[in-house]
């Protein structure tokens, strides 16, 4: 059994999801995998969530418990004998402390970078107003407006593609890729209804995702999130 490296919740995740053009992607893609496909759409998924009860090797970690994360990611698949594990690649994961970008950089080779980064939370007995902000002067915001009731994904949805990757893999050079894997139960979803992204993203994610700015995404859904646990990574 492969051993746990970090342990936490993942809670509130707001997920924007993009259709895009397969060939944007490929150039990013770790060795040995290839795009994973909805329907015959490729997805990418601009999402932030807060950590919560982080715990490194079962230890916490003064300051380094409860924080924001921001990633722009997308979906692979890789063949493992007679099993396929479908995946996720990020471009850009953003944390508001130095302490975890070394972290993850060192340990995973994970695209991790440092800004400042706040949240908001708000219930009331019909929704959920959830809202995550970052970069210089926190003008980045992710945000959305849901029901207050979580629901169960439906089979074969599009819901259950973006929520159903559990491995990450990294590209470490043109031969080499990096898998651990990430466990959690079935998520549940709240139904949204209004969103707002405001993001820089060529500031933020360089030229090549600038056209973001202008693309509405396919679908903005909140998932409740639940505890999970990333395993020790190997090299492949």
């Amino acid at each position: 059994m492969t051993a746990t490296f970090l342990d936490a919740a993942w809670r509130k995740l707001i997920m924007a999801n993009y259709a895009v053009d397969p060939a944007l992607l490929s150039p990013y893609l770790p060795h040995g995998t290839a795009l994973d496909l909805y329907r015959d759409t490729c997805y990418l998924s601009l999402v932030g969530f807060m950590f919560r009860d982080t715990r490194v090797k079962g230890w916490k970690i003064p300051f380094h418990v409860h924080f924001e994360e921001v990633n722009l990611r997308f979906y692979v698949r890789r063949q493992h004998g007679e099993t396929r594990r479908r995946g996720v690649v990020f471009l850009k994961e953003i944390v508001p402390r130095r302490a975890l970008s070394l972290v993850a950089r060192t340990i995973y080779n994970e695209p991790y970078i440092t800004m400042p980064m706040s949240h908001t939370w708000l219930h009331s007995e019909q929704q959920w107003k959830v809202t995550y902000r970052w970069g210089k002067g926190l003008h980045n915001c992710l945000g959305v407006i849901t029901g207050d009731t979580p629901r169960d994904i439906v089979a074969g949805s599009e819901e259950e593609f973006i929520t159903e990757h559990y491995w990450g893999y990294t590209r470490l050079s043109g031969r080499k890729t990096a898998e651990y894997e990430v466990t959690h139960p079935r998520w549940q979803v709240y139904d949204t209804k209004d969103h707002l992204i405001e993001v820089n993203f060529a500031e933020v994610y360089g030229a090549t995702f600038d056209f973001l700015k202008n693309e509405q995404p396919l679908s903005v859904f909140l998932a409740e999130g639940s505890a999970i646990q990333v395993k020790k990574g190997i090299t492949l």
